[in-house]
């Protein structure tokens, strides 16, 4: 098979929840041969998706949902290829990793066998007069993975040519007054799904100021200007962050301007943390208090769905360090391992608690910004990018760490055991 897509996948995970990530790919020649070079040491699924059938996106002549429904009576669905995980499965649960080490050439070969189209079908209602909306389909396992259709004159649509696999369907309204957006999380299986209904609604406003709190130390000047915030989706069901890709003019980063006010305009409804972007310039401040509606919105975040929420936000300069040294078994110190520092379970869906550096040639380490709360911290001698992201992978370690108690302002030296390479590929 000739143009076939063959992709290699990471795994990565945010709040708990697992995606994959596209690390490298290419096309099949004329022999069905490929090889994807360039590759870290790492973990790795691969996957292989057939190149499309033209015939499938020439857009059909019915062009109402009774007719189209009509269509479809009594004729199975044709047979095509579709999405395969190594090492030869449509079912992306049962794919199998790949461990690859320094200088590893790994074959992997394929055999695809055809399986029913599947498709969605249903429609779009509460369009403003004159609007159209275009459908699309994203995988929430896979980065940059689409689909698409476009709405019939009546609402109707139809999406084919879908593997199974969980997805976020989306309609953005076109020539609307105001940008406009629905979504639905769904899960395909082995059957066409029929009757979906999507209901586009105006985005929200979040506006409000950040007051950042006095540093101990009065020397420390601080200008509200230099800092960034970001909007992260706070959905459990969607945690891929589909939200920001849509093109409907959300952006989920925001300047703080010179007095502290900042906005963010066209919000697709949804739940959201707010939390200071890796991006600030003002090492050592933390997110100390979010506050809607008087309500406390740190841990819980915040909820949207059309309207304006107005948010008082405040960050503190006085954020707990941690620092020590990684040593092995010979109590040695091990240089370029990574430490990271675990939050507590109540925060472990917020990706902004957890915290990472690696150590130096002397096998020291710091630690800075941490807010005040209870945290465990583990040194790996080797770490698959954000593993310690996934609980599962955390619970084979936790009991090796130390436990950490950080009040403001809190300096804290430890000394760490290296947990082993091959200790942490098993």
């Amino acid at each position: 098979m000739s143009e076939a897509q063959v992709a290699v996948l990471r795994q990565t995970f945010a709040s708990g929840h697992s995606r994959w990530e596209q690390v490298g790919a290419e096309r099949t020649n004329d022999l069905g041969e490929y090889r994807i070079a360039g590759l870290a040491a790492g973990n790795y699924f691969v996957a292989v998706t057939p190149p499309p059938d033209f015939r499938s996106l020439i857009e059909t002549s019915v062009t109402s949902a009774a007719a189209l429904s009509s269509a479809m009576v009594d004729k199975p669905a044709p047979a095509v290829y579709q999405t395969t995980f190594y090492p030869g499965t449509r079912d992306r649960s049962q794919a199998q990793p790949i461990q690859l080490h320094a200088g590893d050439e790994f074959p992997v070969n394929f055999s695809l066998t055809p399986g029913p189209s599947l498709s969605i079908r249903g429609t779009v209602i509460n369009l403003p007069q004159g609007a159209t909306a275009a459908i699309m389909l994203q995988s929430k396992d896979f980065n940059g993975m689409l689909n698409g259709a476009e709405m019939h004159k009546d609402g109707s649509f139809e999406v084919r040519d879908i593997s199974p696999g969980a997805y976020t369907i989306l309609a953005t309204v076109e020539n609307a007054p105001v940008p406009m957006i629905a979504r639905q999380m769904i899960e395909i299986s082995s059957a066409n799904m029929e009757g979906i209904r999507l209901a586009p609604q105006p985005g929200g406003t979040i506006r409000g100021r950040l007051r950042l709190e006095p540093a101990a130390n009065p020397q420390i000047k601080a200008d509200a200007g230099m800092m960034f915030l970001m909007l992260r989706s706070a959905d459990t069901d969607d945690d891929s962050g589909s939200t920001f890709n849509v093109g409907n003019g959300f952006s989920p980063l925001a300047q703080v301007n010179t007095d502290g006010t900042f906005e963010w305009k066209n919000v697709p409804a949804g739940s959201y943390f707010v939390q200071l972007s890796d991006a600030s310039a003002l090492p050592g401040y933390f997110l100390k208090s979010a506050l809607a509606a008087g309500r406390d919105a740190i841990e819980s975040g915040i909820t949207v769905s059309g309207g304006t929420i107005i948010l008082d936000l405040l960050a503190s300069p006085n954020g707990a360090i941690a620092d020590g040294v990684v040593m092995n078994e010979k109590n040695e110190p091990v240089a370029d391992a990574f430490v990271v520092v675990i939050p507590e379970a109540r925060f472990r869906t917020h990706t902004d608690r957890f915290h990472k550096a690696s150590t130096d040639q002397q096998g020291h380490f710091m630690l800075r910004s941490l807010p005040p709360g209870d945290y465990t911290l583990l040194a790996w001698e080797a770490l698959d990018d954000d593993a310690y992201l996934n609980p599962e992978f955390l619970k084979k370690y936790e009991s090796q760490g130390k436990s950490l108690h950080a009040h403001e302002l809190d300096h804290t030296s430890v000394q760490l055991v290296v947990i082993p390479e091959a200790q942490a590929q098993e």
